[in-house]
């Protein structure tokens, strides 16, 4: 689709790109073609031979978040605690999203960082819970159908270590935290914090929204949703571990839609399969048919800021106190310490296996971006009969 359409919408678009935009268009347009380079394997038992692409590793790339994930998931693995976890989840009313269109850097940042205080000051409050708990926060900007929705999912264990650090103490087995009580601190940091940002001039707007520049314009758009309540969404905990590490696959790297929603690419536009939450049952799944180039802009409104982490931690699992915290929770949790890595254990080759005799593969050749590799040796010569 980007390399057919891709063209033309730069063409009649490229004003009003960003760099990092047009990169993630040439990534993915490029991805796994001669224009990366690649390599050629063969099979050891059969000599059949096959040629691979190089991926393009952009993170907005819809064919190149498996192996990532997986990288992340085993590395998240061994800070799993035997508690149950809860899905908590941040979402940003449209009028603050329409803010966040135009200053994305800064308002993402900001929802993560005033998500997690609320988090933390509530789950530190002995009315509540009265422990230090941990997060892991994902940022995620889109809808179903690709429209720009910012929210925040967190992951967060049941239960935390008390301030003085002498025990855990576990939440109720359906609750975490209030809802509405971390809704309204939410609010309350997001839109004090949000309003010194505009005073400090550090707020940007554009086209239609470039009223907002003047503070009177920027409270009156504001106004409604200081009454309104903020969607603060926890969900009852996951059944194990597994199921959060499950859970965090599905997440952690996503992009605004995957190639398997996709069903036609044609001259009337794209259609895709996409989610109406207004639904229930077998409703809630629909299918809806966009301009292609419709299409390439909500896909490209997800396009984070260069350098813009999109998976943050929080509390006892905040950066360099990790380890230190884990541990001292597995402690008082009474739990067994996780297996050390044997690097032994861990599969060396994981490309896939000989699609004639299952054999496995290794590389024969290495050739650069823009070249091609060269031509196969006769193989009614040099190979043996394969035999699956």
């Amino acid at each position: 689709m980007f390399r057919s359409a891709g063209p033309a919408y730069r063409q009649v678009h490229g004003g009003h790109l960003s760099l990092i935009q047009l990169k993630v268009m040439s990534a993915i347009e490029h991805c796994r073609t001669a224009v990366l380079g690649g390599h050629v394997e063969a099979c050891e038992d059969c000599g059949e031979w096959r040629i691979a692409y190089n991926s393009c590793r952009n993170r907005h790339c819809p064919k190149c978040q498996g192996a990532a994930a997986r990288t992340w998931l085993a590395e998240r693995e061994a800070d799993l605690l035997p508690v149950g976890y809860f899905h908590v989840v941040f979402t940003l009313p449209v009028e603050v999203a329409a803010i966040a269109f135009y200053n994305k850097a800064l308002v993402y940042d900001l929802l993560f960082k005033t998500a997690s205080e609320a988090m933390l000051t509530i789950a530190a409050d002995p009315k509540h819970l009265g422990a230090r708990i941990g997060m892991t926060a994902v940022l995620h900007t889109w809808g179903s159908a690709m429209t720009h929705h910012p929210h925040i999912h967190m992951i967060v264990p049941g239960g935390g270590i008390v301030i003085d650090g002498s025990r855990w103490i576990s939440s109720r087995p359906a609750f975490l935290l209030p809802a509405r009580v971390l809704g309204k601190l939410f609010r309350r940091l997001f839109l004090t914090r949000l309003l010194q940002l505009h005073d400090a001039g550090r707020l940007a707007f554009f086209g239609s929204a470039a009223h907002l520049t003047d503070r009177r314009a920027f409270v009156r758009h504001l106004s409604p949703v200081h009454k309104k309540r903020w969607v603060v969404y926890a969900k009852a905990p996951f059944a194990g571990p597994e199921a959060v590490l499950a859970y965090l696959s599905r997440y952690t790297h996503r992009v605004a839609i995957s190639n398997s929603r996709l069903i036609a690419f044609n001259e009337t536009g794209v259609t895709f399969r996409y989610k109406d939450y207004r639904r229930n049952g077998s409703d809630r799944q629909q299918i809806m048919t966009l301009a292609t180039d419709e299409f390439i802009r909500r896909f490209l409104l997800h396009v984070l800021p260069r350098g813009f982490h999109r998976i943050r931690h929080y509390g006892l699992l905040a950066g360099s106190s990790r380890k230190t915290s884990i541990a001292r929770a597995r402690e008082l949790l009474n739990a067994a310490p996780p297996p050390a890595d044997n690097p032994a254990d861990e599969p060396i080759d994981i490309r896939p296996p000989c699609t004639c005799c299952g054999g496995r593969m290794i590389v024969i050749e290495v050739f650069k971006r823009w070249r091609q590799p060269r031509g196969p040796p006769d193989k009614a010569a040099t190979n043996r009969e394969c035999t699956p």
